[in-house]
Protein backbone atom coordinates (compact mmCIF):
# COMPACT_ATOMS: atom_id res chain seq x y z
CA UNK A 1 0.00 0.00 0.00
CA UNK A 2 1.69 3.22 -1.05
CA UNK A 3 1.60 6.16 1.31
CA UNK A 4 -1.71 8.00 1.13
CA UNK A 5 -2.06 11.57 0.11
CA UNK A 6 -2.81 13.56 3.21
CA UNK A 7 -4.23 16.58 1.45
CA UNK A 8 -7.70 17.59 2.53
CA UNK A 9 -10.70 17.77 0.21
CA UNK A 10 -9.73 21.37 -0.54
CA UNK A 11 -6.38 20.12 -1.81
CA UNK A 12 -4.33 21.71 0.96
CA UNK A 13 -1.89 19.71 3.04
CA UNK A 14 -2.58 20.18 6.75
CA UNK A 15 -0.02 21.72 9.09
CA UNK A 16 1.85 19.33 11.34
CA UNK A 17 0.33 21.21 14.31
CA UNK A 18 -3.24 21.01 13.00
CA UNK A 19 -5.66 18.82 14.94
CA UNK A 20 -9.10 17.33 14.42
CA UNK A 21 -11.87 16.04 16.66
CA UNK A 22 -13.26 12.54 16.31
CA UNK A 23 -16.31 14.02 14.56
CA UNK A 24 -14.17 15.91 12.05
CA UNK A 25 -11.93 12.96 11.23
CA UNK A 26 -14.85 10.50 11.02
CA UNK A 27 -16.79 12.84 8.73
CA UNK A 28 -13.78 13.49 6.52
CA UNK A 29 -13.16 9.77 5.95
CA UNK A 30 -16.82 8.75 5.85
CA UNK A 31 -16.66 6.40 8.83
CA UNK A 32 -18.49 6.28 12.14
CA UNK A 33 -17.10 7.46 15.46
CA UNK A 34 -17.35 3.85 16.59
CA UNK A 35 -15.11 2.74 13.71
CA UNK A 36 -12.48 5.34 14.63
CA UNK A 37 -12.64 4.24 18.29
CA UNK A 38 -12.34 0.58 17.21
CA UNK A 39 -9.12 1.34 15.32
CA UNK A 40 -7.91 3.21 18.39
CA UNK A 41 -8.77 0.24 20.66
CA UNK A 42 -6.77 -2.01 18.33
CA UNK A 43 -3.79 0.33 18.59
CA UNK A 44 -3.88 1.23 14.90
CA UNK A 45 -4.24 4.92 15.69
CA UNK A 46 -3.40 6.67 18.93
CA UNK A 47 -4.79 10.18 19.27
CA UNK A 48 -3.77 12.47 22.08
CA UNK A 49 -6.18 12.83 24.97
CA UNK A 50 -7.24 16.12 26.49
CA UNK A 51 -9.43 15.03 29.34
CA UNK A 52 -12.14 12.95 27.68
CA UNK A 53 -11.54 14.50 24.25
CA UNK A 54 -9.55 12.76 21.55
CA UNK A 55 -7.25 14.99 19.51
CA UNK A 56 -6.19 13.61 16.14
CA UNK A 57 -3.03 14.83 14.44
CA UNK A 58 -1.69 14.52 10.92
CA UNK A 59 -0.07 11.15 11.77
CA UNK A 60 -3.49 9.80 12.83
CA UNK A 61 -5.05 11.00 9.57
CA UNK A 62 -2.30 9.30 7.57
CA UNK A 63 -2.70 6.06 9.51
CA UNK A 64 -6.50 6.16 9.13
CA UNK A 65 -6.09 6.67 5.38
CA UNK A 66 -3.75 3.64 5.26
CA UNK A 67 -6.20 1.54 7.30
CA UNK A 68 -9.12 2.39 5.05
CA UNK A 69 -7.09 1.81 1.90
CA UNK A 70 -6.01 -1.56 3.25
CA UNK A 71 -9.62 -2.46 4.07
CA UNK A 72 -10.74 -1.47 0.55
CA UNK A 73 -8.05 -3.75 -0.85
CA UNK A 74 -9.28 -6.58 1.36
CA UNK A 75 -6.40 -6.80 3.82
CA UNK A 76 -7.32 -8.03 7.32
CA UNK A 77 -6.66 -5.55 10.14
CA UNK A 78 -3.71 -7.55 11.50
CA UNK A 79 -1.93 -7.34 8.13
CA UNK A 80 -2.80 -3.65 7.96
CA UNK A 81 -1.24 -3.22 11.42
CA UNK A 82 1.98 -4.88 10.24
CA UNK A 83 2.12 -2.75 7.11
CA UNK A 84 1.44 0.44 9.09
CA UNK A 85 4.14 -0.50 11.58
CA UNK A 86 6.55 -0.90 8.66
CA UNK A 87 5.42 2.49 7.31
CA UNK A 88 6.39 4.09 10.64
CA UNK A 89 9.90 2.63 10.62
CA UNK A 90 12.82 4.28 8.87
CA UNK A 91 12.90 3.50 5.18
CA UNK A 92 15.62 1.50 3.54
CA UNK A 93 15.17 -2.01 4.89
CA UNK A 94 14.73 -4.41 2.01
CA UNK A 95 13.03 -6.94 4.29
CA UNK A 96 10.25 -4.46 5.04
CA UNK A 97 9.57 -3.82 1.38
CA UNK A 98 9.81 -7.52 0.57
CA UNK A 99 7.18 -8.24 3.22
CA UNK A 100 4.80 -5.64 1.78
CA UNK A 101 5.38 -6.93 -1.76
CA UNK A 102 4.69 -10.50 -0.62
CA UNK A 103 1.43 -9.34 0.96
CA UNK A 104 0.47 -7.55 -2.24
CA UNK A 105 1.24 -10.66 -4.33
CA UNK A 106 -0.82 -12.82 -1.98
CA UNK A 107 -3.75 -10.40 -2.06
CA UNK A 108 -3.56 -10.10 -5.86
CA UNK A 109 -3.64 -13.90 -6.25
CA UNK A 110 -6.67 -14.08 -3.96
CA UNK A 111 -8.51 -11.36 -5.90
CA UNK A 112 -7.68 -13.00 -9.24
CA UNK A 113 -9.07 -16.32 -7.97
CA UNK A 114 -12.22 -14.55 -6.80
CA UNK A 115 -12.58 -12.94 -10.23
CA UNK A 116 -12.30 -16.36 -11.91
CA UNK A 117 -14.87 -17.77 -9.47
CA UNK A 118 -17.25 -14.88 -10.22
CA UNK A 119 -16.79 -15.32 -13.97
CA UNK A 120 -17.59 -19.03 -13.62
CA UNK A 121 -20.66 -18.28 -11.50
CA UNK A 122 -21.88 -15.70 -14.03
CA UNK A 123 -21.41 -18.18 -16.88
CA UNK A 124 -23.40 -20.83 -14.99
CA UNK A 125 -26.11 -18.31 -14.19
CA UNK A 126 -26.27 -17.27 -17.84
CA UNK A 127 -26.63 -20.89 -18.94
CA UNK A 128 -29.37 -21.52 -16.37
CA UNK A 129 -31.18 -18.36 -17.52
CA UNK A 130 -30.92 -19.49 -21.16
CA UNK A 131 -32.48 -22.87 -20.29
CA UNK A 132 -35.27 -21.25 -18.29
CA UNK A 133 -36.10 -18.90 -21.16
CA UNK A 134 -36.10 -21.81 -23.63
CA UNK A 135 -38.43 -23.80 -21.35
CA UNK A 136 -40.69 -20.78 -21.01
CA UNK A 137 -40.81 -20.39 -24.80
CA UNK A 138 -41.87 -24.05 -25.15
CA UNK A 139 -44.68 -23.53 -22.64
CA UNK A 140 -46.06 -20.50 -24.46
Amino acid sequence: MPAPTTASASGTVPDADQSWSIREIADEFGVTHRTVRHYEDMGLISPERRGTTRVYRRRDRTRLALILRGKRLGFPLEQIRTIIDLYDRPRGKASQLEYVLAQIDERRADLEQRRRDLEDALAELGEFERRCRADLDHLA
